[in-house]
């Protein structure tokens, strides 16, 4: 069952995120990523506001290096190669990363970098929440062993795959161009740990 709900989650964000870009143009996401940052900036003030924004082109960054997608920008024929060649090169480039849809597809990675940028503020608090949530269920597990309970596997399963619904569905609310409440970015990663923690409460464990 979980391995079940693991493949078809993941393939329903991917389907989602290679569509979105063909749905929207770059304009849609850069506009979302002002509303949003007007928005912490009303909710946090401007100094935290600018350190988010600083830390999502940040990540915007490093994705941006780790690609192999080559860059169109600035290419130069190297050493032994023909210029007319390269210059070939650079322009088959440029029409195929350069078009409106890579173009889209890098405002959504800045969208998400943006969103991701805003959970991790939130992190201080959510990381002690975690830590507890988790904690209760791995005591809860030992108690149960301790006790010669019978663990429930259905639970189990129940709770795991709801953990990975959780998460899957908080990679697609970084990605889609709807402006959700600031303060809803701490309770994904916060249900993600209830489930985590249940699901470890009710996993198997001999004595």
């Amino acid at each position: 069952m979980i391995r079940i709900v693991s493949i078809a989650a993941l393939l329903c964000l991917l389907v989602l995120v290679l569509y979105l870009p063909s749905a929207h143009p770059p304009e849609r996401f850069l506009a979302q990523i002002r509303s949003e940052h007007q928005a912490m900036e009303a909710l946090w003030g401007e100094a935290p506001a600018l350190r988010i924004l600083d830390r999502a082109l940040g990540l915007q960054g490093a994705a941006r290096e780790a690609t192999p997608v080559p860059s169109t920008a600035g290419a130069s024929a190297a050493s032994g190669v023909d210029s007319a060649v390269a210059r070939e090169m650079a322009s088959v480039n440029q029409r195929l990363f350069g078009n409106s849809y890579f173009r889209a597809i890098d405002a959504l990675v800045l969208l998400a970098a943006f969103r991701l940028s805003a959970m991790l503020e939130w992190l201080p608090w959510t990381a002690v929440f975690a830590a507890a949530a988790i904690g209760d269920g791995a005591i809860a597990r030992a108690l149960k062993a301790r006790e010669f309970r019978q663990h429930d596997p259905e639970r189990f399963a129940l709770f795991a795959s709801a953990a990975i619904v959780c998460a899957c569905g908080a990679l697609v609310g970084l990605v889609v161009p709807l402006t959700p409440h600031p303060l809803l970015m701490p309770l994904v990663p916060a249900a993600i740990a209830v489930f985590v923690g249940r699901s470890v409460a009710h996993f198997h464990q001999r004595a």
